[in-house]
């Protein structure tokens, strides 16, 4: 990494946790001058404006989350232990998650989805990838005849989608983990009782 990246990836961590708990419009410049000890032509030596410091901020929360969930997966495992492990992943998180501000995906889609739509492009790709890595685990079950063959694999993922970042949004607002792990128990009986053979 040449000094330049270097500086633009310590803006992206140090201001990661603000811009989940503030959002967009709520993160001034005084406060990623705050969270980074730089100069405001520092961070606009880095960065072309405060929407690229953004962008790059949702990207890499964004893929420290996936890469979280990914971390709890391997090879070894048959698609039911995927597939649980990705809710035990939701179970167990939901206290640090929360206190870093909760869901990057969730918290960017409301506040990008009528102002800001170079955001929420990005959001919607996050959300695209997220369905496909579950599609993929339900797709390789199916062929090593875990799964029902006529299940509609898109259909499931998103639905698994649906329900953690509801349970994750009414958690959150309500300040009561029930409305999340409630999620996450529908989300196992739907698999037990209509994905596994």
């Amino acid at each position: 990494m040449s000094k330049a990246e270097k500086t633009r990836q310590f803006i992206i961590e140090q201001t990661a946790e603000l811009f989940n708990k503030k959002g967009y419009a709520g993160t001034s410049l005084s406060d990623i001058t705050s969270a980074t000890g730089l100069t405001k032509g520092s961070i606009y030596g880095n960065f072309e404006n405060k929407d690229e410091v953004a962008k790059e901020v949702f990207l890499y929360n964004s893929k420290r989350l996936q890469q979280s969930v990914a971390d709890k997966l391997n090879r070894e495992m048959t698609c039911r232990e995927k597939l649980f492990s990705i809710v035990d992943f939701y179970r167990t998180s939901w206290e640090s998650n929360f206190l870093r501000g909760g869901c990057p995906l969730l918290n960017t889609a409301i506040e990008a989805d009528d102002t800001m739509p170079f955001l929420k492009k990005e959001v919607a790709k996050s959300f695209e990838n997220w369905a496909q890595k579950t599609i993929n685990i339900l797709e390789n079950g199916k062929s090593q005849n875990e799964i029902v063959e006529s299940i509609d694999s898109q259909k499931y993922a998103y639905q698994f989608i649906v329900l953690i970042e509801g349970g994750i949004l009414l958690s959150k607002t309500m300040n009561n983990k029930a409305h999340l792990f409630n999620a996450l128990e529908r989300i196992e009986k739907i698999i037990d009782n209509e994905l596994i053979k």
